[in-house]
């Protein structure tokens, strides 16, 4: 299975309602590494790496969430990163 690398922009109701630790709790069930950070802006940014349905269920995940509102999603594929190991809640963009 082939290995992919995603950066993903989240707007919609994505902070204040524990977006990051989700999506790192989901990412980690799943194998998928990678971070997450809020932005400035409201937003959240994530680079998820794994294969594509990991990806897909991850995110699949986080839109069952009650307290979750993912408004839009800008998603650009990247180049994997060798040896990155977990996934990772930083700190704000700013």
């Amino acid at each position: 299975m082939e290995i992919v690398r995603k950066h993903i922009r989240f707007t919609g109701r994505v902070q204040g309602v524990g977006f990051r630790y989700r999506a790192s709790y989901a990412a980690r069930s799943l194998g998928v590494t990678g971070w997450v950070r809020n932005n400035e802006d409201g937003s959240v940014e994530m680079e998820a790496q794994g294969t594509e349905e990991q990806i897909y269920r991850m995110l699949t995940m986080l839109n069952k969430d009650s307290y979750i509102v993912i408004d839009r999603m800008d998603t650009e594929k990247i180049l994997p990163k060798n040896g990155e190991l977990g996934f990772h809640v930083k700190d704000y963009f700013f």
